[in-house]
């Protein structure tokens, strides 16, 4: 099985799972026991502000009090997943996901962030999208997804609805003119 850890999970168009649909995913860990990762292209109506204050941290100046939150994904919605450059050690509970990209969900990030401390790029997801051993590889076949190696530039220097068609231009192609069939041979 070839990893597609620090890959890009395009919807394909016909792909109709509301959870899903039109969704651009950031693959964090795929191995042996299945896949995660976070869906990085449908900011939320709320912004880091709202979770500064349902978790009590301040951050009234806060740079960062302004900074969307995304649907991560429909596992664990009531969980934080931060995606954000740099490394992992300074986290309690964090892992390198790339040279240079992170995933932490331990409450140190956001405390930092309301200091108007912590890494200069990042996105603050609620939820996470998993796949058991094997799922995702069916979903391939079912050609549900197209997958790219993932560009950090996409994920922290392109605006939200620009970043599916961002990756697709990776590949050199235009998901709207994509059709819903395709052959194997």
């Amino acid at each position: 099985m070839q990893s597609l850890k620090h890959h890009f999970l395009m919807a394909m168009p016909h792909l109709e799972d509301p959870n899903f649909a039109g969704s651009l995913i950031y693959l964090c860990d795929h191995d042996n026991n299945g896949c995660m990762g976070v869906i990085t292209n449908r900011p939320l109506e709320i912004t880091l502000e709202a979770l500064f204050d349902q978790l009590e941290l301040g951050g009234e100046t806060s740079p960062h009090r302004n900074a969307p939150v995304y649907y991560g994904g429909p596992m664990h919605k009531d969980r934080g997943f931060i995606l954000h450059v740099g490394d992992s050690q300074q986290w309690d509970s964090s892992i390198q996901v790339e040279d240079g990209i992170a995933l932490t969900t331990s409450l140190d990030i956001l405390q930092a962030f309301a200091a108007g401390e912590g890494p200069e790029h990042f996105l603050v997801c609620l939820g996470c999208a998993g796949w058991e051993v094997g799922q995702l590889e069916e979903e391939l076949k079912e050609n549900s997804w197209l997958t790219v190696e993932a560009e950090s530039s996409v994920l922290f220097n392109t605006p939200p609805v620009e970043r599916l068609t961002a990756a697709a231009g990776l590949l050199g192609i235009d998901l709207n003119l994509m059709t819903r069939d395709a052959g194997h041979a």
